[in-house]
């Protein structure tokens, strides 16, 4: 008897291939979804921190929207300030805070690696050869430390120095005035933030350079309106201690002048 013609081989089914397309359109929608409600603060925080002067930021980040109940739909704030918790969140709450109080010529910010760093010009929060603390700068310490507050847990210690500038290039400053004025600043930044700040007290160092400490010379006024200045330096809990030379290495480019 003759065999049978074996019948030829079907390539692959239809259905695989629209099986597959399902997939691949599931997987689709669900990244849709995951990305539906974006964390509305850190974003504009992250893109300011790019451009600190942008007048608007993204629609999505810059419209809250609330639904018949009164809660927020996405393209609002869905974190609150007062829930970061993230030391490493610090330095983009820190940009906010100088951009809303236009404050871009006036404090320098610098991130590194478990730490932030800040650079006040003195003019903000004190006279000349005054250590009274202004209002206004009262009120810039303030938005500060709103943000201190919201990773407290997290911070290992707050350093405020204080410095000025030797006024006549050619003389060195009273050593006395010099030291007790640089040191009664940074005491007066540091007891502000110790009574209005949820930061441990112990973890609030305030120490004076006088004008040993200059980022710029002493030849011009401008160089000397460098070196007045409040700087403060704020530690992640387990992070690794270093010098205060290291520090402005990084920060500043450049070791101590003597």
């Amino acid at each position: 008897m003759a065999r049978k013609q074996k019948a030829p081989e079907e390539g692959a089914s239809w259905m695989d291939t629209y099986g597959d397309m399902v997939t691949l359109l599931l997987c689709f929608f669900v990244l849709l979804y995951s990305i539906s409600t974006v964390d509305a603060m850190k974003w504009e925080l992250v893109v300011k921190s790019f451009n600190p002067k942008a007048d608007e930021v993204s629609q999505i980040v810059m419209e809250t929207e609330m639904n018949e109940e009164g809660m927020e739909v996405p393209g609002g704030t869905d974190v609150p300030l007062d829930e970061i918790e993230d030391f490493e969140d610090l330095y983009y709450m820190l940009q906010e805070a100088i951009a809303e109080n236009n404050l871009e010529g006036e404090v320098e910010l610098e991130k590194g690696e478990g730490y932030t760093f800040i650079n006040f010009r003195d003019n903000i929060f004190f006279d000349g050869d005054s250590a009274v603390l202004k209002d206004q700068g009262k009120g810039i310490l303030d938005a500060f430390i709103n943000a201190l507050n919201s990773v407290s847990s997290t911070i290992g210690e707050i350093q405020v120095l204080g410095h000025t500038s030797q006024a006549d290039p050619e003389r060195p400053n009273n050593p006395v005035n010099d030291r007790v004025l640089s040191s009664e600043r940074a005491a007066r930044v540091a007891a502000y933030i110790h009574q209005n700040s949820l930061v441990d007290p112990k973890k609030i160092i305030a120490i004076g350079y006088g004008q040993h400490r200059p980022i710029a010379g002493f030849d011009t006024s401008e160089e000397r309106a460098k070196n007045r200045r409040v700087e403060i330096l704020i530690t992640k809990d387990d992070a690794v201690v270093q010098s205060l030379e290291e520090y402005y290495n990084e920060i500043y480019d450049t070791t101590d002048t003597e």
